[in-house]
């Protein structure tokens, strides 16, 4: 797992300042404190960070290919790298080295563009060709690692794996781009298809970018998608063969490694079902790692532990307390844009942990989109076929009425909060399942923004996308269209970027096995009822997995990890959520309503209602814009 960075001239072959790479390598040292390269020639420069884990001696970056026509920067792992050497070195390909990204240069050359297909893994890269002058930027199918490029004023593109490294560059506009707030105030995080800098892109997921000298910067290319429209016709206990067989795939080629390896835990189904795979392969006890909470409501530290004897496991816990929340800070700087996930802060805590005894970890990120595993994704399930029962004309007045009328009730049990469910069903299936996707919707956005703000965001509303997302979908079902949106849209943006932040600052490489390629394409070719049945998300994975895990850890009601947020604000935190916007960076930009979010803070410290995420975005906010340089505030 690495870092990289690049210039590279659209007009011409103007010189690169080697300084200039430097810098913004340096800047994330954090993602590889093992080695460094910077590399140039007439119009193109390429610099890389190394966190060494496979041929830890024989592989440093910036690479060349073995006949010197074709340079490497490389963030990632690619798992069939020995499979595919043997295929090109069978055509006539040289090899120097052990490792992957040697791989990825003779692959380019025998391949082309086309190489990005044969490879399974997680991948950034950037591969000058001297003899074509080109420069592939290539980002992998799901967006394990990401890419943030930027056009300059002088024709020249930069990019790195963070946005802090194109804030090193002295010549990057500084601009906050008011859409992204828009997008921030919805989804808790600055989607792929926005940056919190105007002029900024990241290069969506299953995307490609070939760039040239003599050209304007290209639109990026698709090279991969994933189809919900065919359905696998077999039995259920063959699907469960072939989803294991799959599995154990995944797992086991993510074990590769020349250092120390081994999982998070956090006893639900994804995580032990990793470590139930890992152990299986393992001639060595698994090494895992997990956090729990002081909230005894919210902490699973029990259920890890259990999964952890049952497997044998070297187990190690830490406890997260609202003394965490001295970390904020620190969160911002790893995010660069504000990231309001509130597990951000004990997964970086678990990534620190995991560093202490390991170099790479397995995580279980990955099935819930895949296999419809968020309690969302069931209801809209149950919403869809209700739906299918009322005619249109008739939902929109009924459900929209009943939905005005019901109470909004964050204290009750959660089968009696029936508003959200309600007015959903007066929408069609996309803006509903947008509707329960996002943290604050268009009315509470617009209450806590100002004119100013309005003026700037137009007519563009955060949903839009999203829904556009979701109505092209290539899918047959409400279902499939939401898990393409999640898989799509909220993975890259929120989970994954969580994941690449915390375990890079940690100087520790995260590995998805469920997020492998053709597991995510065998998913989304099953029936819905091997996905969701009788209100039950998984279920093939579950049933497939009973061989491993006891029913308690595979069917009990899923937390996810989350973090107390909402008692954390009423009670040691209270006072930072009544100080958001009363002065400082929120204040000065003019766009937010202080007085309604004091309101917000009031109400949930005196639990009338649960105002915690929307309080924690703002927070999130509050801090992000204040590391921000100043300037981009005037």
């Amino acid at each position: 797992m690495c870092g990289i960075a690049g210039i590279f001239h659209t007009q011409g072959l103007k010189p690169v300042d080697p300084a200039r790479l430097q810098a913004m390598g340096d800047v994330i040292a954090h993602r590889g404190p093992d080695g460094e390269g910077v590399w140039t020639a007439p119009g193109v420069g390429l610099g890389h960070r190394r966190l060494s884990i496979i041929d830890l001696a024989g592989s440093p970056q910036p690479m060349a290919s073995h006949d010197g026509g074709a340079m490497l920067v490389f963030n990632g792992e690619i798992y069939n790298y020995r499979e595919l050497r043997q295929e090109l070195r069978a055509a006539g390909a040289t090899f120097r080295t052990d490792g992957d990204s040697e791989v990825i240069l003779a692959a380019w050359q025998h391949w082309g563009v086309g190489c990005l297909e044969r490879f399974n893994g997680m991948f950034a890269f950037a591969l000058y060709d001297l003899r074509a002058r080109t420069l592939l930027l290539a980002r992998d199918r799901l967006g394990v690692k990401p890419l943030h490029m930027a056009t300059l004023a002088d024709g020249s593109v930069i990019f790195g794996s963070e946005l802090k490294q194109l804030l090193a560059h002295p010549m990057l506009r500084r601009t906050i781009d008011p859409l992204a707030i828009e997008d921030f105030m919805a989804w808790g995080f600055v989607p792929d298809h926005r940056a919190i800098l105007t002029g900024v892109e990241k290069l969506p997921a299953g995307h490609y970018r070939l760039l040239r000298h003599d050209a304007s910067p290209p639109p990026s290319v698709r090279w991969w998608d994933v189809s919900f429209t065919e359905r696998v016709t077999a039995r259920e206990k063959d699907l469960e063969a072939h989803l294991l067989e799959r599995l154990r795939q995944a797992v086991t080629s993510r074990m590769a490694a020349d250092v120390p390896l081994g999982a998070f835990l956090s006893g639900g189904v994804d995580s032990s079902s990793v470590v139930a795979l890992m152990a299986e392969a393992s001639a060595d006890p698994v090494k895992t790692c997990s956090i729990g909470f002081d909230v005894a409501a919210l902490d699973e530290t029990s259920w890890a532990g259990a999964v952890a004897r049952q497997f044998g496991t070297e187990h190690h816990a830490r406890t997260v307390s609202a003394g965490d929340f001295t970390l904020v800070d620190r969160l911002v700087t790893m995010f660069d844009e504000p990231f309001a996930d509130a597990s951000a802060l004990p997964t970086f805590r678990v990534c620190e942990l995991a560093r202490e005894h390991v170099t790479v970890a397995l995580s279980g990120d990955g099935a819930d989109e895949a296999f419809a595993g968020y309690r969302r994704q069931v209801f809209q399930h149950r919403e869809e076929q209700v739906r299918g029962l009322v005619p249109a004309g008739l939902r929109a007045p009924l459900f929209g009425m009943l939905g005005r009328l019901y109470p909004k009730a964050d204290w009750a049990p959660r089968p009696l909060r029936a508003k959200t469910t309600l007015l959903s069903l007066a929408e069609d299936g996309e803006a509903g399942y947008v509707r329960a996707l996002s943290v604050a919707g268009p009315g509470l956005r617009d209450a806590l923004t100002t004119p100013e703000f309005k003026a700037l965001r137009k007519d563009y509303r955060a949903e839009q996308p999203v829904l556009d997302l979701m109505r092209a979908a290539p899918a047959r079902s409400g279902l499939d269209r939401a898990q393409y949106a999640d898989l799509k849209f909220m993975l890259p943006g929120d989970i994954l970027t969580k994941v690449d932040r915390t375990s890079m600052a940690a100087s520790l490489e995260a590995r998805e096995p469920l997020l492998d390629h053709r597991l995510i394409e065998f998913a989304a070719r099953l029936p819905e009822a091997m996905r969701v049945h009788r209100g039950t998300g998984k279920w093939l994975i579950k049933r497939t997995m009973r061989r491993y895990l006891p029913d308690d850890v595979l069917f009990r009601p899923k937390m996810g990890f989350v973090t107390p947020i909402a008692a954390w604000l009423r009670g040691p935190l209270a006072g930072e959520a009544g100080a958001i916007g009363q002065s400082g960076p929120l204040a000065r930009t003019g766009w937010f309503d202080a007085a309604r979010i004091r309101e917000l803070a009031d109400s949930h410290a005196s639990g009338r209602a649960d105002h915690s995420r929307i309080l924690w975005q703002l927070i999130m906010l509050e801090r992000s814009l204040g590391c921000l340089d100043s300037s981009l505030l005037a």
